[in-house]
């Protein structure tokens, strides 16, 4: 298996190598591809099983966009192939038709998609996450300077039953078509979800009945589970 992490050393903020070393001990005979930004990706030329990107700051989303123009097109075949692409907090605006900052001024993203991003610095957007993904629980956390709006289109991920979805007026959370997955919940994300994860693993090939440190994780995810049911533990400041 081959799995490419996108422009590792400025877009894995917030617990992001948390997952990394979840895949890393899950498939030790995988190739990953650590692409840096003055890289070509691996993917433009190469077959992979599965792109990873996370949380980037403001303005390197603005670099990533350039870097990642000239391959729109290959994404979307790729995208089509049902290739699958794990795509976490804002790195998630990338993808949308634009971002637009406090002043009205827009960046053109990659337009692969029918939703934009609003950013509204300096408030940030902080909230624990309780949701549902076919009747599965899964928890997560958000800090974030943007928010996400949509057309009646978008193919959202999952509901929220606690905190917020792509914006506060929405409790529909994240982006899913084919094996792309978006979503605005920060990492490490597979980590706090093993359940979940392991059935996303074996998508991948994964064949084990569980994952390393399943139910030392599991007893972690439970826990968070019976606390963010509680009313206290819907925001944080």
């Amino acid at each position: 298996m081959i799995i490419e992490m996108l422009y590792p050393e400025i877009a894995s903020l917030y617990g992001e190598k948390g997952n990394l070393d979840i895949l890393k001990l899950s498939f030790p005979e995988a190739l990953f591809i650590m692409t840096k930004l003055n890289d070509e990706p691996y993917f433009a030329k190469h077959e992979v099983d599965l792109i990873v990107m996370g949380p980037t700051s403001e303005d390197f989303q603005k670099v990533i966009i350039k870097r990642l123009s000239p391959y729109i097109n290959r994404i979307q075949s790729l995208v089509n192939q049902n290739v699958h692409f794990w795509i976490t907090g804002n790195a998630m605006d990338i993808f949308g038709a634009y971002i637009e900052d406090e002043e009205g001024n827009r960046v053109l993203g990659l337009g692969m998609f029918d939703y934009h991003a609003c950013l509204y610095r300096p408030k940030r957007f902080n909230s624990y996450v309780l949701g549902k993904i076919d009747e599965m629980e899964v928890v997560g956390f958000k800090s974030q300077f943007s928010q996400i709006f949509s057309s009646q289109n978008i193919h959202s991920w999952f509901k929220v039953v606690r905190g917020f979805g792509l914006n506060e007026k929405t409790m529909d959370e994240g982006f899913k078509i084919n094996n792309f997955i978006g979503t605005q919940c920060l990492g490490p994300f597979w980590i706090l979800n093993p359940d979940f994860t392991l059935n996303y693993f074996k998508e991948l090939g994964y064949v084990k009945e569980e994952l390393p440190y399943h139910k030392e994780m599991l007893e972690a995810y439970q826990q968070r589970v019976i606390e963010f049911k509680n009313e206290k533990y819907i925001n944080y400041p």
